[in-house]
């Protein structure tokens, strides 16, 4: 069995446009903890056996949508505040990335504009306080493999 490439926490980006042409894309600090989803909503009919109405029918089903969310979460990192904060008060999207970087220098690249849906910071006596970001896709978000050429 050949064993699969796979990649470290250090090499899942995920950055924030600068609002400029052409844009700059950065890593807000803190993260402990990132994902990324693609979801697909579905509508779904059943479909009956014309002959032989009592069989069950089987369920067919249609994309109606598509969508991304990036999460992460982490230590509340002062210089990273201004950002979530200027990308979560304005009432615009803002241009996103995320980035899986491989050891021979591939990359698996996903690029759209997204809304910071929530931003959580909290704090326990003993700790350090933490922060939990969640960003919804707003628009198609583009795929793209580099090869590392």
């Amino acid at each position: 069995m050949a064993r699969p490439e796979t990649i470290k926490f250090g090499k899942f980006f995920v950055r924030l446009s600068d609002g400029e042409s052409p844009p700059a894309f950065t890593a807000p600090c803190g993260f402990t903890s990132k994902s990324f989803s693609r979801n697909k909503t579905l509508a779904e009919v059943e479909v009956p056996d014309c002959d032989d109405p009592d069989a069950a029918a089987w369920s067919e089903r249609d994309v109606q949508s598509m969508s991304a969310t990036i999460s992460g979460s982490g230590v509340l990192a002062k210089a990273a505040m201004p950002t979530w904060e200027g990308a979560l008060e304005s009432t615009d999207s803002i241009e996103a990335e995320v980035e899986f970087v491989y050891a021979d220098g591939t990359s698996d690249y996903y690029t759209g504009r997204f809304h910071i849906e929530s931003l959580e910071i909290t704090g326990s006596l003993g700790e350090r306080v933490q922060v939990s970001i969640t960003m919804q896709s707003d628009g198609e978000i583009a795929y793209e493999r580099t090869d590392g050429s």
